[in-house]
């Protein structure tokens, strides 16, 4: 069926729906003017709760980092991808590989990151992708 790009309504309902979001490629404090560190500095501030998913992280915002998603102890709404798109084809498999119970509900790729081959396999999964779009930008449209 292929990838479809999600409409306004659909942007808003993952946006106001995001309570826990794994941010994959988050850059930590010494880079807060970085959008991998300051787009989810802006997500914490509204209340969402973030977990720094980076092998080179121990924390970021406060928050203990993970490794990899494969370490995730809950299901998160949203993983918010903060790596080259060359990168992501691998981590969609590597989303797909984790278990019901910890797999989100929704794939956002930053601005600038696409890959219409892993959102074509993680929605023929059942999971939901955004694509080269800004996570604030939308938080800040929509007065979340």
């Amino acid at each position: 069926m292929g990838w479809t790009e999600p409409t306004q309504a659909e942007v808003a309902a993952i946006v106001r729906g995001a309570k826990l979001v794994a941010v994959v490629g988050m850059k930590g404090d010494e880079a807060a003017s970085a959008p991998a560190h300051s787009v989810p500095a802006r997500m914490k501030e509204r209340g969402i709760r973030i977990v720094p998913v980076n092998p080179t992280l121990r924390e970021a915002l406060g928050v203990p980092a993970l490794a990899r998603l494969a370490d995730l102890t809950e299901r998160p709404d949203v993983v918010q991808v903060f790596r080259r798109p060359e990168y992501v084809k691998a981590l969609a498999d590597e989303i797909l590989a984790l278990p019901a119970s910890t797999r989100p509900k929704v794939v956002w790729m930053q601005s600038g990151i696409s890959s219409v081959a892993a959102a074509e396999k993680l929605e023929a999964a059942g999971i939901r992708v955004v694509m080269d779009r800004c996570f604030a930008v939308d938080l800040a449209m929509l007065g979340v």
